[in-house]
């Protein structure tokens, strides 16, 4: 019994501990390029090594790490289009992120396993009984209780509240939106890309967010594009939700870098970073917008480039 919990409790420690050692490679501050680069190769081979260390497969064997130290990370094929310093950080990083939210969830989960297995060591129920409260647990519990039903304790799994509803527009709202009027142009393109700038420009956000996707998914390659992506994460930023505005802005510099408004997407990336209170990443934006769009940081986009890098403490 006492050897039983003795391992579980190792194995909460070694999830735990695993979690903990990602999240402290993100952390490590940057000295130069170069070694941003290569702390993020050997994160990102961590954090996959750790997955595979950490949580057992179906046959309840654990996998041994992919990487050794000193393991050698491989560069990139030959032909593979080159990227610049912010797009493939951003995205890198972003990616690092997502897996050690998925990392953090598979700790939870085991946790909250290895809490009812514990408790029920602890009252001697065997540990191989379902944990799901079904039949056979309960034919368990009745077994071992001369008949008589359980009272519910805390290894019952509780409950998942339902995800609410977001609440339907009112009526007044309803009969604003309708009086945004579409345009009716020889070019349905520009038309649905337009009555999504008139919603954006009335504050109706929602509907615009929905009107730009519809736009989008219509017409992919149409000559404003990157107007609608851009205006799609100015929809969102303008809406409470820089980090969906910051996917946009990405998408959107990544897609097109000569696009007409690829040099807003980048700037406004910078944005959506400050509001995140993400500054390293907003400083990477900017530098990268003010090089590779000079004349608009100096001219057009010059009043809202000074203001989003105040108070950042770029170098």
């Amino acid at each position: 019994m006492n050897r039983s919990l003795v391992a579980i409790r190792s194995m909460r420690l070694a999830a735990t501990s695993a979690v903990a050692l990602a999240l402290v490679g993100m952390s490590l501050p940057a000295q130069a390029q170069e070694s941003t680069d290569s702390r993020l190769k050997k994160v990102e081979s961590e954090v996959r090594a750790l997955q595979r260390k950490v949580f057992p497969g179906g046959d309840g064997k654990f996998f041994q790490p992919e990487i050794t130290p000193g393991t050698p990370v491989p560069a990139p094929a030959p032909g593979q289009p080159a990227t610049t310093p912010v797009s493939d950080i951003l995205l890198r990083m972003d990616s690092i992120e997502a897996q050690i939210r998925g990392l953090t969830s598979q700790v939870e989960q085991n946790t909250n396993r290895i809490n009812q297995i514990e408790a029920r060591l602890a009252a001697g129920v065997p540990a191989q009984a379902p944990l799901s409260g079904g039949p056979a647990a309960q034919s368990n519990l009745n077994a071992m209780s001369g008949g008589a039903s359980p009272a519910p304790t805390s290894t019952t799994p509780a409950a998942q509240p339902s995800t609410p509803r977001p609440a339907a527009p009112s009526n007044s709202r309803i009969e604003a939106v309708k009086a945004i009027v579409k345009p009716q142009s020889a070019d349905p393109g520009d038309d649905e890309y337009s009555y999504g700038f008139r919603l954006w420009e009335a504050k109706f956000y929602p509907e615009a967010q929905q009107q730009l996707k519809l736009y989008l998914e219509k017409y992919p390659r149409h000559a404003r594009a990157s107007w609608g992506r851009n205006l799609l994460g100015r929809a969102y930023l303008d809406d409470g939700n820089p980090l969906e505005a910051a996917k946009w802005f990405v998408q959107n510099y990544q897609t097109d870098k000569r696009g007409d408004r690829a040099p807003d997407s980048l700037l406004y990336l910078a944005v959506s970073m400050k509001q995140l209170k993400d500054n390293k990443r907003a400083c990477i934006a900017l530098a990268e917008f003010s090089e590779t769009y000079a004349s608009e940081a100096a001219g057009r986009l010059k009043g809202t480039y000074d203001s989003t890098r105040n108070g950042l403490g770029c170098a």
